[in-house]
């Protein structure tokens, strides 16, 4: 009779509730239950996106700088089948520092071209959900940047393709390559060569980013001191 009793009060308190307040009083079980240490949905979330924004805001700044990548980890180097090419016309007068003029004029095109991801990753960034936000804390060491990859390299490849064709031309690397190429191209029974430089560039230069924006990610991860804000310190405690 007593058990009765109980169960027609509690029946009685929920029919009292309104449908706004049942919702509110799930919401917060919902928050409470998915969190630890006071942590809600709302702030995995904004210490992710927080995160994010100071790891590939510092690391577009780094890259877009005089000898961003030139003089850096990140520096994109001749591509591979194109060593050929330098090894004979090397010889040739005029083009004996051919490599390095080549080098340096390809890594200050990437270096023009770098502030263009930024809004592009802010886009990404806020269009995170909770439970993107959550899988990512919990993911692997390298998992946001994982995610940003996954959501933005159609969208930068796209966009830093004509940057890098106009940055290469600033600094008049394609006419430099072009005339490499045609060069080599007129030595009897070589293999001709496609003078284009474009994609492998832009293809690079991507490269590089999503690699710095890693070794960010991977501070804030293992590095306490790197978690410049209390909710950063509280949310990434949270995978510690």
């Amino acid at each position: 009779m007593k058990k009765f009793g109980i169960l027609i009060l509690s029946l009685a308190l929920i029919t009292s509730l309104s449908a706004q307040d049942l919702g509110g009083l799930l919401k917060k079980a919902e928050n409470t239950l998915s969190s630890s240490g006071g942590l809600s949905q709302e702030d995995i979330g904004n210490g992710l996106k927080e995160a994010l924004d100071a790891g590939v805001g510092k690391a577009v700044d780094f890259l877009s700088g005089e000898d961003g990548y030139f003089k850096s980890p990140y520096k994109i180097l001749i591509p591979e089948e194109a060593q050929q090419i330098i090894k004979k016309v090397k010889v040739v007068p005029g083009f004996e520092n051919v490599e390095d003029e080549l080098i340096l004029r390809i890594n200050r095109a990437a270096e023009l071209a770098a502030i263009k991801a930024k809004p592009i990753f802010v886009s990404a960034i806020k269009q995170m959900t909770f439970s993107d936000a959550t899988n990512i804390l919990m993911g692997d060491k390298n998992a946001a940047t994982k995610y940003l990859e996954k959501t933005t390299s159609n969208l930068l490849f796209d966009e830093f393709m004509p940057v890098i064709q106009t940055s290469l031309d600033e600094v008049n690397a394609r006419d430099y390559w072009r005339s490499v190429v045609k060069t080599y191209n007129q030595i009897p029974f070589v293999k001709k060569m496609n003078p284009e430089l474009d994609e492998y560039v832009t293809t690079k230069a991507l490269d590089g980013m999503y690699s710095l924006i890693e070794k960010k990610e991977k501070d804030i991860r293992d590095n306490q001191a790197a978690r410049t804000s209390d909710l950063l310190a509280k949310v990434f405690a949270k995978q510690d």
